[in-house]
């Protein structure tokens, strides 16, 4: 069935592995992780020990490069019995003082649809991890002046879109989000009345996975870019 946008007023965003890179460099610091407790443990092993404890510290941390940095030092210390030196110490934290330095990376066709869209429509950025780290990223991508709303939720579940577009005072009818994540960007929307468009990225951290199954019955459009919703929503 195809989906009709013409009652749409407001267009969200998601931000990372949306509008810029960010997986890639979570998998790039995975992997410097296992190399250097390689002496511990296999990188398979290791990564998989990782998630883990990412997982059991989400409710306490919440998503972001900071609570990565901490679960990868719990890890380490897990790993080796506590016998981790502290020079591997500060090397992992080196990675992730390497994470939040490193530069933003508009993805193909960014610029383009938020300056066509913002034309016809209300733009509003929603995102979720670390506050500071959400911040800095916005305001190196050039793109802030875009949104008349910016929020960065602690998560993406049907109860935080809810709240957050009762407080902009946005009928879900009314509005469309766009992102990377179904888990995240798009079947909360569509289970509260809103649409949602869903832009695969080539790398999905597990945690954002979602099986087929949980999909059924759920009405909403993919493309491939982000440049391909212009065509589609016009």
């Amino acid at each position: 069935m195809e989906v009709s946008y013409k009652n749409i007023k407001v267009i969200g965003f998601d931000a990372d592995d949306t509008l810029w890179v960010n997986e890639t460099y979570f998998r790039d610091a995975e992997e410097a992780f296992a190399k250097l407790l390689s002496q511990f443990e296999t990188p398979n092993k290791i990564d998989q020990e990782l998630f883990k404890m990412e997982m059991e510290n989400l409710p306490v941390y919440g998503y972001g490069v900071k609570g990565f940095i901490l679960s990868m030092v719990e890890m380490a210390l897990e790993l080796s019995n506590n016998t981790v030196s502290n020079l591997t110490i500060a090397k992992i934290l080196a990675i992730g003082k390497d994470m939040i330095n490193k530069p933003v990376e508009l993805l193909d066709g960014v610029e383009e649809v938020l300056k066509t869209f913002s034309k016809d429509y209300r733009l509003i950025l929603v995102t979720k991890g670390d506050l500071l780290d959400q911040e800095r990223k916005l305001e190196k991508s050039g793109l802030i002046n875009y949104f008349h709303h910016i929020e960065v939720l602690s998560d993406k579940k049907e109860a935080n879109y809810s709240k957050l577009l009762k407080h902009l005072d946005i009928k879900p009818s009314e509005f469309l989000m766009i992102g990377n994540s179904l888990k995240s960007d798009v079947l909360p929307l569509i289970n509260i009345g809103a649409e949602a468009i869903h832009i695969p990225f080539h790398t999905t951290w597990a945690h954002e996975e979602v099986t087929v199954n949980k999909q059924d019955n759920k009405t909403f459009a993919t493309v491939s870019s982000l440049r391909d919703t212009i065509q589609l929503i016009a």
